[in-house]
């Protein structure tokens, strides 16, 4: 787990698809550069893999209209240019054990900020972390299987830091693709 600045990962049946505009844009020019670079094509084989990652490259070939080789030369162009950055599974924390999930805005004592993300880092029941801004620099979502062990967990943050916890009850709106 690391925090991070800016990250989307976007869900698909059974597996989930990491992208970003630009994962090496590091200015604005670079990020227009990078959507520009998108063709209807592109945005059609995003949204396959977005709603099933596990396509093989003949099935997505088929859906979006195009060979095979083709398809899996601009699934490998999007990969180089950041925009597709990996496949991975989509566990539901909930059918492993863990009944709770919260968000967590997270904000170090004055002095403490890298001490603070690394103690986040370093804890695997924060399975994700975001420097935001505003008053608290980090937002986390946790997971633990009990209230003892989440009062636990946040309880090795409060020397060097105030943490504000809320417990998520449902998810509305699963991660997904921006407009393209």
């Amino acid at each position: 787990m690391q925090c991070r600045s800016s990250r989307f990962i976007w869900k698909g049946k059974s597996k989930s698809l990491s992208l970003t505009a630009m994962s090496k844009a590091k200015s604005p020019h670079n990020l227009q550069t990078a959507k520009s670079t998108l063709d209807a094509t592109d945005a059609r084989i995003l949204a396959a893999l977005d709603a099933d990652g596990r396509l093989s490259m003949s099935e997505l070939a088929r859906l979006v209209g195009m060979s095979a080789p083709s398809v899996s030369e601009r699934v490998r162009r999007l990969e180089a240019a950041g925009i597709i950055r990996g496949f991975t599974v989509d566990v539901d924390t909930r059918a492993i054990g863990y009944q709770i999930r919260a968000m967590v805005r997270i904000r170090p004592l004055p002095g403490k900020l890298h001490l603070v993300e690394r103690l986040i880092q370093e804890r695997p029941e924060f399975v994700e972390c975001d420097k935001i801004t505003g008053d608290d620099p980090f937002l986390a979502r946790l997971v633990v299987h009990t209230i003892e062990q989440m009062d636990d967990v946040l309880e090795a943050l409060s020397e060097h830091a105030v943490t504000s916890t809320a417990v998520i009850k449902g998810t509305s709106v699963n991660r997904r693709l921006p407009p393209l």
